[in-house]
C-alpha cells in the first residue's frame, strides 16, 4: 500500500464496482474485463479469489472514494 492508496479490496466491495466496471467498459475484446470474465467465465471467486486487486476497479473505487 502507498500511503493512502489501497492495493486489495474484499469482494462484498469490489464486485459492485467491477460490474459497474464491465457495463461502461462493454467488455471489448482483448480488454482487461473481457480476459477476466471470459476465463473466469463470470465466476467472481475465480475472478478474484476473494481479494480484489484489479487495476480498473481500485481504480474508480480511489476515484470514489477521495
Amino acid at each position: 500500500m502507498k500511503g493512502d492508496q489501497v492495493d486489495t479490496l474484499p469482494m462484498e466491495i469490489a464486485e459492485p464496482i467491477c460490474r459497474e466496471v464491465q457495463a461502461r467498459q462493454l467488455i471489448k475484446v482483448f480488454t482487461q474485463c473481457w480476459g477476466c470474465v471470459r476465463f473466469s467465465k463470470g465466476d467472481p471467486q475465480k475472478m478474484c479469489g476473494g481479494i480484489v486487486a484489479c487495476n480498473l476497479v481500485l481504480k474508480h473505487y480511489r476515484r470514489q472514494h477521495r
